[in-house]
């Protein structure tokens, strides 16, 4: 099974220059807690850049009192995000999870442009290898885990 057999194709996106508020308004109406940043530019471009998740908002905003009317997404986001490929097998998005304790992988195209995204969930209901998956969903919940939103 590949990447592209479970993913959630073409997800809502807003660029770094996108204020914090429109966001959380878009994770809200889209009932996500992460949204992926792509780059600036008008146009179709889908090139990601980074990755905006509902407790970068929570800690780098909210904690520290600041406006979300005023900032900016490049602000709060996470760079340089770990990206698998349509055509990657299921296991190798899954060990990326767990070695790099993430919930969600952004699947982008040989230009780097996002094409869909690979949640824990999609990983836990269509995975071919239950085993793998359960380890999988330990590895990535363990306590003190890079992303762990």
């Amino acid at each position: 099974m590949k990447a592209q057999d479970i993913m959630s194709r073409n997800p809502a996106t807003v660029t770094p220059s996108t204020r914090v508020r429109q966001a959380a308004k878009l994770m809200k109406d889209q009932d996500v807690g992460i949204v992926p940043v792509v780059e600036d530019g008008g146009g179709s471009s889908r090139r990601l850049v980074g990755l905006l998740t509902d407790r970068d908002i929570a800690i780098r905003l909210v904690a520290e009192g600041r406006d979300p009317d005023t900032v900016e997404v490049r602000e709060l986001m996470s760079g340089s995000p770990k990206t698998a490929r349509a055509d990657d097998d299921v296991s190798k998005v899954m060990d990326l999870m767990g070695r790099e304790q993430v919930r969600r992988v952004p699947i982008v195209d040989e230009r780097g442009a996002l094409v869909g995204i690979v949640a824990q969930a999609d990983i836990v209901l269509e995975a071919p290898n239950e085993s793998k998956a359960e380890d999988t969903v330990e590895k990535i919940s363990k306590p003190g885990g890079k992303h762990n939103e």
